[in-house]
């Protein structure tokens, strides 16, 4: 009988552990924006997997002929309340596209002004509202006819919209102007603005209960946040190097954040306590940006922008145990409950289009510079993207590849000390010319103006 309750007990406790360590349903969908494919890829949950990929337009550098009619830079999403429709911008087209998540076919697309960033549904999926980034308002759509009906003005440069989820406020956050709009969804009229510590935000997330908006500051490595009631700043906190995303999952009875910290390569996990104290910090691949939760958040998968692909972090462990190859440059993630209603799920996907990226992270010979490379391969050409920080504003910089005598690329920095560029070519021939590591790049260095390479007195190096 002894025996017998010790059997019966480790069955409950290997039953307990297995639920909570239980797939989410095979009719989930985790979904990213893949900017350099223009792809967006559709992933299973239950699998750990990629399905398939919904092809928008080209990938780079193919998107410049004057007869190319694809979408460009596939960059944020949003959803409908039932999940039945995916909204997927291209700020490099201008282009809103809904996309019939049964079907993963394009079923309308609207075009809005200069460079759209994100958009959601109103919490009753009546209007679509897109923040117009290279302007100053948002466009507010219907989501039958696809025609915008009506522009909400803004503060400079809309980044991203969020309803509440009694769907009587929204919050617009901005990527060139310090302050959050609220906006009374009814009116359509911006009823405060409430003043933030930097003008680049490019993501906001409300708290399940919803009494709280957090924010990121991309550019300050912070984090804001807003009580929905007083509609007043109550918590600022630092994050670290290039502040992405935000997500919400409740673990052992307690809702915790998790926020992609690109430039550290790593999600840290916060407290939601009045104070946010740091609980843990999860390794991950390159560059992490979108990340979101499943329903039951058992699971909270990020975006590899430099990674190609989605990981995925169990809760409990606070651990990646899972990787998925996606496209290229995934910026947008969303996770999307019962959208699968027959079948696999697979109709009209295409494969995966592209292979793994090289990564490289730059190390500072002398000051506080940073920086890092990617090599993609392109088909017939290769992408040399490379992303440095920290250095003098308005300076012209020379990047060379593998001890090459001539200069790879010249970078000018903008007025804070930053440039990102793409160098194209067959970089994978002048990668391989020690002929013995074809396709990989063994060797960078960066200098200040056209100085010939020379590490020791490089401003950064591999």
């Amino acid at each position: 009988m002894k025996n017998t309750r010790y059997l019966l007990l480790a069955s409950a406790m290997g039953l307990l552990l297995s639920s909570a360590h239980a797939l989410p349903p095979a009719q989930d969908r985790v979904y990213t924006a893949d900017q350099n494919s223009n792809t967006v890829s559709v992933f299973n949950p239950a699998t750990n997997m990629l399905v398939g990929q919904i092809r928008l337009g080209n990938a780079r550098p193919d998107v410049l002929s004057p007869l190319y009619k694809g979408q460009i830079n596939v960059h944020g999403l949003g959803f409908s309340p039932d999940h039945k429709t995916l909204l997927v911008i291209s700020n490099g087209s201008n282009a809103v596209s809904f996309i019939d998540t049964a079907t993963n076919k394009v079923k309308g697309t609207t075009y809005v002004g200069r460079s759209p960033h994100e958009g959601f549904f109103s919490a009753d999926g009546k209007e679509v509202w897109v923040v117009v980034r290279g302007e100053d308002y948002v466009s507010v759509i219907d989501p039958v006819s696809f025609k915008e009906t009506r522009r909400i003005q803004t503060g400079l440069g809309p980044g991203m919209v969020q309803f509440h989820p009694d769907g009587k406020l929204a919050f617009v956050i901005s990527s060139f102007t310090a302050a959050v709009d609220v906006v009374d969804v009814k009116s359509h009229e911006v009823i405060r603005k409430i003043p933030v510590v930097s003008p680049f935000s490019p993501f906001l997330q409300f708290t399940p209960d919803g009494r709280e908006v957090w924010m990121t500051h991309k550019d300050v490595g912070k984090v804001t946040r807003i009580d929905t009631k007083t509609l007043e700043v109550f918590n600022v906190f630092d994050t670290g190097f290039i502040t992405n995303h935000i997500a919400f999952a409740k673990v052992g009875g307690k809702v915790l954040a998790y926020v992609s910290i690109g430039g550290e390569n790593v999600v840290k996990v916060y407290t939601t306590d009045k104070n946010a104290e740091l609980l843990t910090t999860i390794p991950t691949g390159a560059l992490p940006h979108g990340i979101w939760a499943s329903d039951d958040s058992s699971r909270v998968y990020v975006g590899l922008e430099n990674g190609d692909g989605v990981e995925v972090i169990d809760a409990a462990s606070n651990k990646v145990i899972a990787h998925m190859g996606g496209g290229q440059a995934p910026q947008a993630l969303v996770y999307l409950s019962h959208v699968v209603e027959s079948g696999d799920g697979s109709a009209n996907l295409l494969p995966r289009g592209n292979g793994e990226p090289g990564n490289i992270r730059l190390q500072s010979v002398k000051g506080d510079a940073r920086g890092f490379v990617v090599l993609r391969n392109l088909g017939v050409v290769d992408a040399l993207e490379v992303s440095l920080f920290k250095l003098k504003p308005a300076t012209t910089y020379s990047v060379y590849v593998n001890g090459q005598s001539s200069v790879s690329g010249v970078f000018r920095t903008d007025a804070k000390g930053a440039v990102n560029g793409t160098m194209i070519g067959p970089v994978r021939e002048l990668a391989a010319s020690d002929g013995k590591n074809a396709g990989t790049i063994n060797h960078i260095v960066v200098m200040e103006g056209s100085a010939p390479a020379d590490k020791a007195n490089a401003v950064l190096v591999d």
